[in-house]
């Protein structure tokens, strides 16, 4: 991986995010033409305020991150993953897919809410959602992390260490569908109370299904799913992406699904929660 570079500024990936960013360069183009009615032109920057401002005024009413998570993401933002020296065929990772403080002090409200001992992570990148779920957890809790590239999981479990809730957090290094195969053909094998989803797009469907086939989960489990607003693509349509396909087909069958109750929160890029219906 290449050095530590100075943090750069995310770019724009969530409904709000892009809207935002959009009604900006709108403001600005409306501003330089001529013509253009003052009250029309005043109308635009509100809606670009409403935009602008939604995602910081959210994130100053929500409880501030720990001293580990903020040390930890830190650090992923001065990374420069995209442009790292990784071996062929791994993954491509960048900043932005870091969860981020409103969406990990989310996570960590619903372990405490569900009262969940056990959890399970698909999809890793460098932890700082599994730390945060992890610093909801009891002293006897744990923490299964599923995450398919090494490097990123050697750049989380360095941040573990570093911390008392860390303890609570193991690292499985490979595909997520290996893992969950090898817990369920474990005689006596553990269960999860809860369940994070953030890998593959692709993948989303099958992981949920298998859970819901399996022995790994408990009666009264919760699964939650990332990314299921894909920067607005399964809604609008436009310039969809293969991850865009995948995430609107995802949401479709869930839907769709009697065994199961589910919503879908516009938190960050979307969280989506899954129960079994009828708990």
């Amino acid at each position: 991986m290449s050095g530590p570079t100075a943090a750069r500024i995310a770019r724009p990936v969530t409904p709000t995010t892009i809207l935002a960013a959009e009604l900006d360069d709108l403001a600005r183009e409306i501003d330089a033409a001529a013509g253009v009615p003052a009250d029309v032109a005043e109308r635009l920057r509100r809606a670009r305020d409403l935009a602008a401002g939604l995602d910081p005024y959210v994130a100053a009413c929500t409880t501030p991150e720990s001293a580990d998570l903020a040390r930890l993401a830190e650090q992923t933002a001065e990374t420069d993953w995209a442009n790292r020296d990784a071996p062929d065929g791994a993954v491509f990772l960048e900043q932005e897919m870091l969860s981020g403080h409103v969406e990990g002090q989310a996570l960590k409200f619903l372990v405490w809410l569900s009262g969940a001992q056990h959890v399970l992570e698909i999809g890793m990148f460098t932890g700082y959602s599994a730390l945060a779920m992890a610093e909801a957890l009891p002293e006897d809790g744990s923490l299964l992390a599923c995450e398919v590239d090494a490097e990123a999981a050697r750049f989380a479990q360095q941040s573990f260490g570093s911390s008392p809730a860390g303890q609570r957090i193991t690292i499985a290094v490979g595909p997520a569908m290996d893992t969950l195969q090898a817990l369920a053909g474990t005689a006596g094998g553990r269960t999860f109370d809860f369940v994070f989803i953030d890998a593959d797009k692709a993948g989303y469907l099958d992981y949920v299904n298998y859970l819901l086939d399996s022995p790994l989960l408990s009666p009264d489990a919760v699964i939650v799913v990332d990314n299921t607003l894909m920067q607005g693509q399964p809604y609008t349509g436009q310039q969809r992406s293969a991850n865009g396909d995948a995430i609107a087909a995802f949401n479709t069958a869930i839907a769709d699904d009697p065994r199961l109750e589910q919503v879908l929160l516009p938190l960050r890029d979307g969280v989506t929660l899954i129960r079994r219906a009828g708990q």
